[in-house]
């Protein structure tokens, strides 16, 4: 018998549950619409693709590369190069979608993006002082990696336009005073997970002068990022780095599919080593990962090299039909939520929400708790399952909100999921009025 002491202390961190919980919800109630999951939508996959993708790739490797037959059995067949054999498509792909200039040597093929945040706060974080700051709500994959990994986190709020920089200049200089060193800061600066906020231009080359002064990085993750809603697309804040502030984490997740598991880190920083020799970030990334995947699948690397030759290594062409399909739901959801929350009634006058500009995610407010409650009556009760915000923040915070995810579900689903949760709300306010006039 093992002791639960005897562990390691991260373990009993309730933000290291949250997953396993709310797939718990999803296995026990099967047929309700769920909002909780942040996945793309099938219907754009078709087992076809992956010999599609393969025989484009092996073409690549053929006519462009001018491998042999046996370079691209071992190409396909080995565990290949740690940090990864498609990294340079990659870097075409960067250019041309993001602006983005990043030479192939500076980029890691990952096993998933969160591969990535992991080896970005391994070899970053290196003192007891070292914190790594945070938009607050914020996607629990870096929060429960720092927690794994020791490193203190401290949140800063986001406000409806994004990281709020007045207080992020703030917690700079407290923590400086305190003798900390502000290493880091992770920012979705488009359509965030949980939040779907984004960062304004203006903001984002305040936030790099910001940085600048504070002799701090960003890890600037950006998994949503092809999927905007309205307007022009903002620049990322690696295509406006001059500095080499920003390493840049991406995801083939939703652009291709989550199954194959493969990411990218962009980490094209000078490292001065002891006897003035420099060398690229990626190098010791590369140390990391050999010691953590040891390599990234060659044939996950191969089905998205096909898919980004086949496209001309733009991933925003290759999804222009998700991207429609996207904000069409992004678009059913925000007018489901008018439908069935109508400000004529007063019971719906207190529920608001936010009004993102693209990607996956929204924040619904309400007059009550949003708690396990809530959700395991909402689950069994009226067969629709949503996400609690108070799992993205630390300590306090959300637990009057909720997030829906619009990706997995169809228009009419949406509809019919948003009508369900609609008569949740007035059912549980209406039970608390009950209880109101009982204890009165």
């Amino acid at each position: 018998m093992l002791l639960q002491d005897a562990l390691h202390p991260s373990l009993t961190d309730p933000i290291l549950d949250v997953m396993n919980f709310l797939n718990e919800v999803a296995l026990r109630f099967p047929d309700a619409i769920s909002f909780a999951p942040g996945r793309p939508h099938e219907q754009f996959y078709d087992p076809q693709q992956l010999t599609t993708y393969l025989d484009a790739y092996i073409r690549h490797l053929s006519q462009e590369r001018g491998l042999t037959e046996a370079q691209i059995r071992t190409n396909l067949f080995q565990y290949g190069r740690t940090n990864g054999h498609i990294h340079g498509l990659i870097a075409r792909m960067l250019e041309k979608d993001e602006g983005i200039k990043a030479a192939p040597e500076s980029i890691v093929v990952t096993v998933g993006c969160q591969e990535g945040m992991f080896i970005s706060l391994r070899a970053l974080f290196s003192k007891p002082t070292d914190v790594l700051l945070v938009g607050m709500p914020c996607y629990i994959g870096i929060t429960g990696a720092a927690k794994l990994l020791g490193i203190d986190v401290v949140p800063v709020a986001e406000r409806e336009d994004g990281l709020d920089l007045g207080e992020l200049e703030r917690t700079l200089e407290a923590l400086q005073a305190e003798g900390k060193r502000p290493r880091a800061l992770y920012l979705v600066a488009d359509f965030a997970n949980p939040s779907g906020r984004s960062l304004p231009e203006p903001a984002r080359k305040r936030l790099l002068e910001i940085a600048a002064r504070a002799d701090m990085l960003i890890i600037e993750d950006n998994p949503y990022g092809f999927f905007f809603r309205e307007g022009p697309r903002r620049p990322t804040l690696k295509s406006m780095d001059e500095r080499g502030q920003v390493i840049y984490l991406g995801s083939f997740s939703k652009s291709a599919f989550p199954s194959l598991r493969v990411g990218y880190a962009v980490a094209d920083q000078r490292v001065l080593g002891p006897a003035g020799e420099q060398h690229l970030l990626a190098e010791e990334f590369s140390k990391i990962k050999s010691m953590l995947t040891v390599n990234t699948s060659s044939i996950c690397q191969a089905l998205i090299g096909g898919m980004l030759v086949m496209n001309d290594c733009s991933l925003l062409e290759a999804n222009h039909e998700a991207i429609r399909f996207y904000k069409e739901n992004m678009d059913a959801t925000l007018q489901a939520l008018e439908r069935h929350f109508p400000r004529s009634e007063a019971w719906a006058r207190d529920v608001t929400w936010n009004v993102p500009d693209g990607g996956f995610f929204l924040v619904v407010k309400l007059p009550i708790e949003a708690d396990e409650a809530l959700l395991e009556q909402s689950a069994r009760h009226h067969q629709v399952i949503w996400t609690p915000m108070r799992y993205f923040y630390l300590g306090t915070g959300g637990e009057y909100e909720l997030r829906l995810s619009c990706s997995y579900l169809t228009p009419a689903k949406i509809e019919e999921g948003v009508s369900r949760l609609a008569r949740l709300i007035k059912s549980a306010l209406e039970q608390r009025g009950a209880r109101a006039l009982q204890a009165g």
